[in-house]
């Protein structure tokens, strides 16, 4: 008896180690987004082969039948199965299967973040790491000289590209909004205090430094869910008053804005007029080329394949929009239906509102998994952030991690239970 117990008291501390490891992985996994690609492929390998030997069936089900966790595995094998219609050679298949595997670590996060205490650790992590980027973006901005990537069309943006580091301070800026709200509640003024002007200098960036188009559109409907979600309709009409001030001054105040703004109208002139080299108008072109594609197939879609093979061996022409060949249709909702029409259209919004359900009422946990959801559907929009890499893995980390914390019950950062302040 006693050999047995050993044995089984060892495989018990075996186990705890590997949730350990597996804890300090995922941190590692969301530290590394801001910064590095391919570190963070890596990353995502040993934390799952580190996850997955401390799972039973019992927890991987569990989380499977939550629509929060099975629809993201039903979306993917759907895009499986869209393997089978699709024309293009397999390799071209595959290429267009891979950004949907990342959907399947979505219920793994959940019940590694429903049981583990360090969920908000591992968050604590990415908001360090982004805090560095910030201070080195602001760095970048102040002494353009001592930038390492010229030349580079976006100055204060030292890894990566603008769009996605504009996601991730949007993301951050809002973060700290919610926890400032949550350290005044607990009487931690001070606290407060520094979240506010951590957020505020993110926004500050977003404003004087890189201001992605996309963001500029998300954030006004950030403050409106937020608003709407803490106070109702009447406190979400205040916020869009102030957030209207607000933008006011930003626009008088930064030319950057003004330029970004003013530079659709002029990208859609120039597209118009047939030279279609600018964002926007290239960007136009994507969509009307997307909806035709969608026209061919409007249930099941042209199956599951690279982008880049679609548009190649559906142009049509010499010239103009029929002819221009991608690998991103800029549109998240455009890029699945090419691929698996309206059915998995479908399967795409349900996941969607499945998460936004999740974290309804969930403390400050469900409102920045609101930020992270809510973010990732406005954004889809004008790209396609789920296929995306950086975008798309921190839609993933960020369901995962702050569903998980929801699903345990942790509606508060150690620190912050909610006491009456003095």
């Amino acid at each position: 008896m006693r050999a047995f117990d050993a044995i089984a008291h060892a495989r018990a501390a075996g186990r705890d180690r590997l949730h350990t490891i597996a804890d300090v992985l995922a941190a590692a996994v969301v530290a590394s987004l801001p910064w590095s690609t391919s570190a963070t492929a890596i990353l995502i390998v040993v934390w799952l082969i580190a996850l997955l030997p401390t799972f039973d069936s019992a927890a991987i089900r569990r989380e499977l039948t939550i629509p929060a966790g099975g629809l993201p595995v039903a979306l993917c094998a759907l895009a499986a199965l869209g393997l089978l219609w699709a024309e293009s050679n397999w390799a071209a298949r595959l290429e267009g299967l891979g950004p949907y595997l990342k959907l399947l670590v979505i219920p793994l996060l959940l019940a590694q973040f429903r049981r583990s205490d360090r969920g908000w650790d591992v968050l604590a992590t990415y908001l360090a790491s982004v805090l560095v980027l910030l201070a080195l973006s602001w760095t970048l901005r102040i002494w353009p000289q001592l930038s390492w990537r010229e030349p580079y069309p976006v100055t204060g943006v030292p890894f990566k590209d603008y769009i996605a580091q504009s996601t991730e301070f949007a993301i951050a800026a809002f973060a700290l909004l919610i926890l400032a709200g949550e350290s005044a509640n607990a009487g931690r003024r001070g606290l407060a205090a520094l979240a506010v002007a951590l957020a505020l200098t993110f926004f500050a960036n977003l404003t004087f430094v890189v201001p992605s188009r996309t963001i500029l559109v998300v954030i006004p409907v950030l403050l409106v869910v937020l608003s709407v979600s803490r106070t109702g309709w009447k406190g979400g009409l205040a916020v869009l008053v102030a957030g209207t001030l607000l933008a006011g001054i930003a626009w008088s105040t930064s030319p950057i804005i003004r330029d970004r703004v003013f530079a659709v109208g002029t990208d859609i002139e120039e597209y118009r007029a047939g030279q279609m080299v600018t964002s926007s108008g290239l960007r136009l072109a994507f969509w009307k080329r997307s909806i035709a594609l969608i026209q061919q197939a409007p249930i099941l879609g042209l199956g599951t394949e690279g982008f880049t093979e679609t548009f190649r061996r559906t142009a049509t022409g010499s010239s103009g929009p029929e002819s221009i060949v991608t690998g991103n249709p800029h549109n998240q909702i455009f890029a699945v239906a090419i691929q698996l029409g309206l059915v998995g259209t479908g399967f795409l919004f349900a996941m969607w509102i499945a998460h936004l359900l999740l974290f309804r009422g969930g403390g400050p946990a469900g409102l920045i998994g609101l930020v992270v959801v809510v973010q990732n559907i406005v954004s889809s929009l004008f790209n396609s952030h789920l296929s995306d890499f950086t975008q798309g893995w921190t839609y993933v980390f960020g369901v995962g991690i702050l569903g998980g914390l929801v699903l345990r019950g942790s509606r508060s950062p150690p620190g912050l239970a909610r006491v009456s302040p003095p």
